[in-house]
């Protein structure tokens, strides 16, 4: 049978929703759990938590199995953070399955190879696909399901197939005086009657512009947060924003109001449409979830 190479992320939440999605409908449980746990550990001493086991080098060569491809390999990469410290994320491992083997292949940026037609079928963000493909609109984006709708056919011909429920939230915030400035909830018509600063992640620009729409940003002006500061910290400052929330237990501790829902950030299964054939078909259909509706990936 033939292996079907599919790219995902080399570390974080978007890799473990994938790991835990494939081994649900293949039973590589242990497997997942492997990978899982050996790459928090690295994050952790990465963010100087963890005391490391031993130099970089051991411990990549005890977490790799270089001849045996259904056994997990890891590489290196170097870390942002202060000193650049190399960081031992996620290269690739074969999976067997009723389709023939699955072939998980670790990627900085999944999306972009899509787009350049190396993989038929990816995992990356949701967000991303906001942040590069997505035209921006006066109507609001307001679920995964209207994403592919909003990409230009000329642009790309990769869609969004399924979401794996992996789900936190672009979370509209505001302190209790700019919310109590106007009468309703704090939601995206607050917005599109509000006039002053609203502070996002420069990062995620043209996502906020996607999610609530052009039409309500006419007298908005976007801020930062200031390096090495905590964004609800300057949310609270700015008095209204856009921030990924799970409880909002941060939030409320910076005497943050927890407004509307946005947007979901989730990872996605992608599908290069020029790249389908009946096999990346049946293997897209693994990471489905039957009691969910998938996306029409034309």
């Amino acid at each position: 049978m033939t292996t079907t190479r599919v790219a995902v992320p080399r570390k974080g939440r978007p890799l473990e929703a994938v790991l835990e999605r494939l081994a649900a409908r293949t039973g590589a449980t242990e497997l997942a759990d492997e990978i899982i746990s050996t790459l928090r550990y690295e994050k952790a001493i990465t963010k100087g938590t963890q005391d490391a086991d031993g130099d970089v080098y051991h411990r990549i060569g005890d977490y790799s199995t270089l001849d045996d491809p259904h056994e997990p390999e890891f590489t290196l990469l170097r870390d942002d953070r202060e000193g650049m410290p190399r960081r031992i994320v996620f290269d690739s491992v074969t999976v067997p399955t009723d389709h023939g083997d699955v072939q998980l292949v670790g990627r900085e940026e999944p999306f972009r190879a899509l787009r350049t037609h190396e993989f038929a079928l990816g995992f990356d963000s949701a967000d991303l696909v906001l942040e590069e493909v997505v035209q921006l609109r006066d109507e609001a984006l307001t679920s995964i399901d209207e994403i592919n709708d909003r990409i230009d056919p000329l642009d790309t011909d990769v869609r969004v197939v399924t979401g794996l429920g992996d789900t936190v939230y672009h979370t509209l915030l505001g302190t209790p005086e700019v919310a109590d400035s106007q009468d309703g909830p704090l939601d995206r018509a607050f917005v599109a009657n509000y006039e002053g600063e609203l502070c996002i992640s420069p990062r995620y620009e043209r996502l906020v512009e996607a999610v609530l729409g052009t039409g309500a940003l006419d007298d908005i002006c976007f801020t930062y947060p200031r390096n090495g500061s905590e964004e609800e910290a300057d949310i609270a400052a700015t008095g209204l924003g856009v921030y990924l929330t799970v409880t909002g237990s941060t939030a409320r501790d910076h005497g943050l109001e927890l407004g509307e829902r946005l947007f979901p950030s989730e990872t996605v299964l992608l599908e290069n449409a020029h790249e389908r054939t009946e096999t990346t078909r049946l293997v897209a259909d693994l990471f489905e979830d039957p009691e969910e509706t998938a996306l029409q990936s034309v």
